[in-house]
């Protein structure tokens, strides 16, 4: 059964395949290969609109609002730790940004090193901790409401998604 949660962890499955090659990548930088600066901005593009905008569009601006709520009493909120992983990473790709316009070797692998950590980190603790929470804490009314609105942000972004799903294609027939 589709629920907005399991839609989360879907496209963190997403995400992390693209952090798989970002990885991959470094490697290959530190054996002595040269920047692919096409792949880079290729990854920067697919975290500022898919996991950014897409994904963060359903978890910042409806699950987190939902789990800020008065009415949501749990013991311990971890909403505000996600908002700061977010944070972080959008400033990791900052970083990362500027790595590929200097041409700084080490920047590059340092930050997008860095980026994968924390969302391998971040995507565990969403999956593991904060996703079975909300699951816990929000009733059955509210979680069908979240899915209604994700399938309106689906909808309206439905273009950007299935460019960055072949974008996604495209990473793991390289990847073979």
């Amino acid at each position: 059964m589709e629920t907005a949660l399991k839609i989360l962890s879907d496209e963190h499955q997403n995400i992390l395949k693209v952090i798989t090659a970002l990885l991959k990548e470094c490697d290959s930088i530190e054996s002595g290969n040269k920047i692919n600066k096409n792949f880079f901005e290729k990854i920067i593009i697919f975290v500022k609109d898919y996991a950014d905008k897409f994904h963060h569009a359903k978890e910042e601006d409806i699950l987190f609002i939902e789990l800020c709520k008065d009415e949501v009493q749990m013991h311990c909120n971890p909403t505000q730790q996600m908002l700061h992983e977010h944070d972080l990473g959008r400033d990791f790709i900052k970083e990362l940004e500027k790595g590929i316009k200097e041409n700084d070797k080490d920047k590059i692998i340092e930050n997008a090193r860095g980026y994968a950590r924390l969302l391998q980190e971040h995507i565990f603790k969403e999956d593991n901790v904060l996703y079975p929470m909300a699951d816990e804490f929000l009733n059955e009314d509210i979680k069908n409401k979240m899915l209604e609105k994700f399938k309106q942000v689906e909808k309206s972004l439905s273009k950007e998604k299935e460019k960055h799903l072949l974008f996604l294609e495209e990473l793991e027939k390289e990847n073979k």
